[in-house]
C-alpha cells in the first residue's frame, strides 16, 4: 500500500470517527460539520455520511426537516472509543487560543469553568537551542538561578540535557549535571542564558530513573466507611480496592508533591481531608531513594 493510499484511508477513517464523535456526544451531525472541520467538498462530506451509514447501519437516522442526522436509540460506537476525560478536555479548548481551540471536535460545549494556571515565561530562543543540543547529544552551559541559599545569584552550569518533563505546572529540562555528577531537572524559566556547546557527559541511556517505569499503588483511606470506600474506588476506577498509576521513576517526586497530598503521613489525616492514601508507602520510599541515587560512572 502506498503512503498516499495510507494517508487517504487514514483521512477517511478520521472523518468517520468524527461523525461518530458528534453522534455520541452531541446527538447529531450534518454535512456542514464535516466540511467546516476537514475542509472537504460537499460531495465528499455526503459520501462520508453514506459510507458511515453502510459501515454502521442503524446508528443514525436522517431528519428531513432539520437536514441533520441524529443518533438512534440503538446507537453502538464502531470507530470511536468513548472517553469522558477526552471529551471534557476537548470542551475546555474553548478557552484556549484560536489555533488550539480549532482542534477540538466539540461544537456544543455546555457551561464549564477551569482553574487558571500561572503561565511560566520560557524564552523561545533558549528552548530552540536546547532542542538542538539534545538532538546533537552535546552538553551546554546554562546560566541558571537556583533557589538554594548557597547560590543567591545566577551561575553558569554545564549540563547534558536529554529530555523535557512537565510536573503539572512547570516545564523542566532533564539533564546530567556535570557539577553534581547526577541527573537533575532544571526549570526552563530559570535559565537566563545558554552558551558553549561541548562534549557530553552521561547520556539518556545512563539515566535509570528516567527509563524505569514505577507504579504507585493507591487505596481509599482506611478510616472511611465501607460505602465511602466503594465510592472512592468507583471514582478512581479501582480494582479490588487498589488503583495503580504508572510513571517514570524520575517523576515520582513531582507526583507526590503536586497530587493527592501523598507525603507519607496521609494516613494521619482525617479521611475527609485525605480520601486516598498510598497502599505501599515503603515501596514508594525505596523507589524515591533509587530515583535520587547518582548514576554509576565508568
Amino acid at each position: 500500500m502506498s503512503e498516499q493510499t495510507r494517508n487517504l484511508r487514514w483521512g477517511i477513517e478520521q472523518r468517520l470517527e468524527f461523525i461518530e464523535f458528534r453522534l455520541f456526544w452531541e446527538g447529531g451531525v450534518n454535512r456542514a460539520d464535516i466540511i467546516d472541520r476537514f475542509r472537504v467538498s460537499v460531495p465528499q462530506a455526503s459520501k462520508d455520511l453514506t459510507h458511515y451509514q453502510e459501515a454502521a447501519p442503524g446508528n443514525m437516522r436522517y431528519d428531513t426537516s432539520l437536514k441533520r442526522y441524529f443518533a438512534t436509540s440503538e446507537f453502538r460506537p464502531k470507530y470511536l472509543q468513548p472517553d469522558a476525560g477526552d471529551y471534557l478536555m476537548q470542551m475546555t479548548a474553548a478557552e484556549l487560543p484560536p489555533h488550539l481551540a480549532s482542534q477540538t471536535w466539540v461544537s456544543q460545549p455546555v457551561a464549564f469553568a477551569t482553574l487558571a494556571q500561572p503561565r511560566r515565561a520560557v524564552d523561545p530562543a533558549m528552548l530552540r537551542r536546547l532542542l538542538t543540543v539534545i538532538r546533537s547529544n552535546l552538553s551546554v552551559e546554562i546560566r541558571y538561578q537556583s533557589l538554594n541559599p548557597d547560590k543567591p545569584k545566577p551561575q553558569w552550569r554545564r549540563i547534558t540535557p536529554h529530555a523535557f518533563c512537565f510536573d503539572g505546572m512547570r516545564w523542566h529540562a532533564r539533564a546530567f549535571c556535570h557539577e553534581r555528577g547526577t541527573f537533575r531537572d532544571f526549570l526552563l524559566p530559570r535559565i537566563s542564558g545558554i552558551r558553549d556547546e561541548g562534549a557530553p557527559g552521561l547520556l539518556s541511556d545512563d539515566d535509570g530513573a528516567w527509563h524505569e517505569i514505577y507504579r504507585v499503588r493507591l487505596k481509599p483511606h482506611p478510616a472511611l466507611s465501607d460505602a465511602q470506600k466503594q465510592a472512592v474506588a468507583a471514582d478512581y476506577g479501582m480494582r479490588d480496592g487498589i488503583f495503580e498509576i504508572p510513571m517514570r521513576l524520575a517523576m515520582l517526586f513531582y507526583f507526590r508533591k503536586q497530587y493527592l497530598g501523598l507525603d507519607y503521613r496521609e494516613h494521619e489525616k482525617t479521611p475527609q481531608q485525605q480520601h486516598i492514601v498510598m497502599a505501599d508507602p515503603e515501596s514508594v520510599r525505596e523507589a524515591q531513594a533509587r530515583a535520587d541515587t547518582p548514576p554509576r560512572t565508568q
